[in-house]
C-alpha cells in the first residue's frame, strides 16, 4: 500500500485537489443561486427565475466538465497534454462565454420590463419597448451563438459567413420567403407605422374583438372579452382589415335599432328610444356648437328600412369609449323594451297567410303567426 502511494502520490494529491475544488465551486455556485434568487425577488418580485436556474446549470455542468478534464491529465501521456489544454480552455471559453450571455440577456430583458411598467404607471405607449425587448434579446442570443461557433475550427468558416456582410444578405434571401422572417417584418412594420398599439381595442372579425396585450417578434396576442388569447401571426395581421376603436378618437356610436309593426305608432317610438337613450348615464353629448343653439336632439333617431313585416327605427346613441356603447346597448335595449309594452307598441314578427280550398272550391284562409328575433 505504502509503495503504491508514493508511486502515485503526485497523482493522487492531483486528484484529491481537483475533487477539493470542484466540491467548493458546487458550494459557491449553489450560494451564488441563493443570493441572485433574493436579489431577484427584490428588485423584480413576481418574475420567472429560469434564467437563474439556467445560470446555475450551466455553472453545474462547466464544473463537472472541467473536473472531468482535469482528471484525465492523470491518464494520459505527456504528449496529450496540449490537447488536453486546448479542451479546458475551450470549455472555460464556452462556459464563460454562456454564462455571460444569459446574464447580459436576463439584464436586459429586466431592463426593458422595468421601463415597460414605467411606461404604464405614466399613461404613456409602452409598445415600441415590449418589441424592442425581443429584438435586443434575441440579438443578444444570437451574437453569443456565432461566438461559440467562432471557437470550433471546423465552424469557424460558417460563423465568418454569418457575419459578413454577403453571408448576412444571403441568410436574409434565404430567409426571406420563410414565414418566420414574413412575422418579423409584419411586426417591424406594426411597431412603425403604430396601426394599433399595446392597450387598443380591435376587431378583426365578429368572432376577434378585443384588447392588444403583446407584439412579439412572431405575432400579436389580443385578450378577447371572454378572456381568452388570440395569437395572429405579423404577418397575417398585416394583411387584415381592423378596427381600431382607439385610434385618435375614443368616442363610439351605437346603433340602438328596433323593429316595430305596421300598426304601431312611428312617432312615439322614435320618443320613446331618445328619452330612453339620453337618459342613460353613459351616453355622449356629440352635438356640435351650431346643434346645440338649434336645440337638436342627443340622441337623433329615425325611420331606416321598411320590411315585409317590419318598421325599423334606429337611434345614434354616443358613447365616451366602446366599452361603454357595449353597455349602453344592453341597458338601453332591456329599457326600450319595456317603455314600448307599457305604451302599447309591438315588436314586428312575420304574418304567414295559407289558403285553403273546400271540395266545393270554397276558399278559406289560415292565418298562422310566428315571431322572429329582434
Amino acid at each position: 500500500m505504502k509503495d503504491f502511494f508514493y508511486t502515485y502520490k503526485s497523482d493522487i494529491i492531483w486528484a484529491a485537489l481537483v475533487i477539493f475544488l470542484y466540491i467548493v465551486l458546487l458550494f459557491l455556485t449553489h450560494r451564488l443561486y441563493k443570493w441572485l434568487l433574493k436579489k431577484e425577488q427584490e428588485k423584480f418580485p413576481g418574475e420567472a427565475t429560469t434564467p437563474i436556474v439556467l445560470i446555475k446549470r450551466v455553472l453545474n455542468i462547466l464544473w463537472t466538465i472541467l473536473g472531468l478534464i482535469s482528471l484525465s491529465y492523470i491518464f494520459v501521456d505527456d504528449e496529450k497534454y496540449s490537447a488536453l489544454n486546448a479542451d479546458l480552455k475551450l470549455v472555460l471559453y464556452i462556459g464563460v462565454l454562456a454564462v455571460f450571455t444569459i446574464v447580459f440577456a436576463t439584464s436586459t430583458n429586466l431592463w426593458f420590463k422595468k421601463r415597460v411598467r414605467n411606461k404604464i404607471a405614466n399613461n404613456e405607449d409602452p409598445t415600441s419597448y415590449k418589441f424592442l425587448r425581443y429584438v435586443v434579446v434575441f440579438a443578444i442570443y444570437f451574437t453569443g451563438l456565432v461566438l461559440s461557433l467562432l471557437a470550433f475550427p471546423s465552424l469557424r468558416g460558417v460563423a465568418q459567413t454569418a457575419l459578413g456582410g454577403a453571408g448576412i444578405l444571403a441568410l436574409i434571401l434565404g430567409v426571406a420567403s420563410q414565414e418566420a422572417l414574413a412575422n418579423v417584418v409584419g411586426g417591424v412594420f406594426i411597431i412603425s407605422f403604430k396601426p394599433f398599439k399595446i392597450g387598443d381595442i380591435v376587431k378583426i372579425s365578429d368572432t376577434m374583438v378585443g384588447t392588444v396585450t403583446d407584439i412579439t417578434l412572431r405575432h400579436t396576442i389580443i385578450r378577447n372579452f371572454e378572456n381568452k388569447m388570440i395569437v395572429i401571426p405579423n404577418s397575417i395581421i398585416n394583411k387584415e382589415k381592423l378596427i381600431n376603436y382607439n385610434l385618435n378618437e375614443l368616442k363610439c356610436c351605437e346603433f340602438i335599432e328596433m323593429g316595430i309593426s305596421y300598426d304601431s305608432d312611428v312617432k312615439l317610438a322614435k320618443k320613446i328610444m331618445r328619452e330612453v337613450c339620453e337618459k342613460h348615464p353613459l351616453i355622449y353629448d356629440n352635438r356640435s356648437l351650431a346643434e346645440k343653439m338649434d336645440e337638436k336632439p342627443i340622441v337623433k333617431t329615425a325611420l331606416t328600412r321598411i320590411d315585409e313585416s317590419t318598421l325599423n327605427i334606429r337611434a345614434w346613441a354616443w358613447s365616451k369609449t366602446f366599452i361603454d356603447s357595449f353597455q349602453l346597448r344592453c341597458d338601453v335595449n332591456e329599457s326600450i323594451k319595456e317603455r314600448f309594452d307599457a305604451e302599447g307598441i309591438d315588436l314586428a314578427y312575420p304574418y304567414l297567410n295559407i289558403i285553403l280550398k273546400t271540395e266545393k272550391g270554397d276558399p278559406v284562409n289560415v292565418r298562422t303567426e310566428g315571431k322572429t328575433e329582434q
